[in-house]
């Protein structure tokens, strides 16, 4: 039996699932990552700060024009589209099998493909609230907002995106649910990441099931702790395994 055969075995004898995501999920929709050669991180910006500096709330605070600069031209991609994982993982929540998708990215897509029970650890581009007057503006309105730094309608205060910048905390309501889907979990699907973001790579710890499967295309520092290890492209993979299923 091949690793694609064993997984689809896997989740066919689960029933309660939890997915926990990371940007490798997005790529595929075009969406880049952070840490690898390609990724985020890696930009030559030909400026004095670098791309972990920029996407931090110092910077938010200080020098929130080169904040809102970097973040609209890096962070959001209004255009992409959900592809084949953000799809099958559609499929499995309408099955009754998968119970949560726990997710690092601050995109929409998995609710844009349809999935209902998204927790998003690191916030959402979707969401932005006046630092003032609270109002919301969602990611189409956000955009509408003209000027690099975007004002509030209402009040002219900044509007600040509601996802997690270094140097802030985690929504804890949101981390504390992902505790409790992952610690119910019978099976704990990790996609698309290298597991080296804390504290949120600390949620591997809470699962109690019967069995973790690792899908990403490199190494991570949980392999050894597995029971199925896959490389290769989330959407890839689990593209084949619902073709065995629906079979």
């Amino acid at each position: 039996m091949d690793k694609i055969e064993e997984l689809a075995q896997i989740i066919q004898s689960s029933q309660n699932i939890v997915f926990f995501g990371g940007a490798g999920v997005s790529t595929e929709s075009g969406i880049p990552d952070f840490r690898s050669s390609n990724g985020i991180y890696n930009i030559e910006l030909n400026q004095h700060f670098t791309a972990e500096q920029l996407v931090s709330h110092t910077m938010f605070e200080r020098y929130p024009e080169q904040f809102f600069d970097f973040y609209k031209k890096y962070l959001i991609y209004p255009d992409a589209r959900p592809n084949v994982a953000h799809d099958y993982l559609v499929h499995l929540e309408k099955t009754g099998k998968l119970k949560a998708i726990v997710t690092q990215n601050i995109d929409s897509l998995h609710e844009i493909a349809g999935s209902k029970n998204v927790l998003k650890i690191h916030g959402s581009v979707d969401r932005n609230y006046c630092t003032n007057c609270h109002r919301f503006y969602d990611l189409e309105d956000f955009l509408r907002l003209s000027g690099t730094i975007p004002y509030c309608e209402t009040c002219g205060y900044i509007v600040k995106p509601d996802v997690t910048l270094y140097e802030e905390s985690l929504n804890m309501d949101v981390f504390s649910q992902a505790i409790q889907a992952i610690s119910r979990a019978d099976l704990l699907i990790i996609g698309g990441t290298s597991l080296v973001v804390y504290p949120a790579a600390n949620l591997v710890h809470y699962f109690q099931g019967r069995q973790l499967v690792l899908i990403n295309k490199s190494n991570t520092v949980q392999d050894n702790q597995a029971d199925l290890v896959i490389k290769g492209k989330i959407g890839e993979v689990l593209s084949k395994v619902w073709k065995l299923t629906d079979n």
